[in-house]
């Protein structure tokens, strides 16, 4: 199932603009990812669902609001942060990966899509002295050491229904890594998407603490 398909099926409230940049992100992505590669082979064969539809499931279960900041830690080559800032416009996304020809690919992308509301850091997140309404991430560590990672980065300030937090994308049996964090809360994917793939996605979301 392409791109239009898609989003017509899960997102049929998108601008021509949007509809125009998602359409363009594979062609943009595959471009750039000949020269530093930062998806693989495989999944640029599945590269709307796996990266483009897995990225929005947050939309699904969270709308950002115009004005809040939002923070991708552990970005690689963009995701969840990028699909995020085509899909909520007005909310400004900081995409963080320490590895630099990662970020150098995030920033031709976001060029080529005419993004103006993503914001880069070649930086190990614990050096960056921000404070976000919200973090994102794609599995890029076991909870307990993300949560370490962006202790303090969170605002306390709380804008949305959904009390600022994490918003972490991940796969497999979480019981055992979550047990540690009571207040966590789980959104399987499955029943969003029928795709295969998203049969052992979940959606953790961890509210800062007071």
């Amino acid at each position: 199932m392409e791109c239009e398909q898609l989003l017509k099926l899960h997102f049929d409230t998108l601008s021509a603009q949007q509809k125009q940049q998602f359409a363009e992100l594979k062609a943009v992505y595959t471009h750039w990812n000949q020269q530093v590669n930062v998806i693989s082979r495989k999944d640029m064969e599945q590269f709307y669902v796996h990266h483009m539809l897995h990225s929005l499931a947050i939309a699904k279960l969270h709308q950002f609001l115009p004005g809040s900041v939002v923070m991708d830690v552990g970005t690689g080559g963009g995701f969840p942060g990028i699909p995020l800032a085509i899909f909520f416009p007005e909310t400004r996304f900081l995409l963080v990966d320490s590895i630099g020809k990662k970020i150098r690919v995030v920033d031709a992308v976001t060029a080529a899509l005419g993004l103006i509301n993503v914001t880069t850091y070649n930086a190990r997140v614990e050096t960056l002295d921000l404070k976000v309404d919200f973090i994102v991430s794609r599995a890029v560590a076991q909870m307990r050491t993300f949560v370490h990672w962006v202790d303090g980065k969170i605002s306390k300030d709380h804008k949305h229904e959904r009390r600022n937090g994490i918003l972490y994308l991940k796969g497999g049996d979480l019981t055992e890594e979550l047990a540690a964090f009571p207040q966590a809360e789980c959104f399987p994917l499955a029943p969003l998407f029928s795709q295969p793939f998203f049969e052992t996605k979940t959606l953790v979301y961890m509210p800062v603490e007071n």
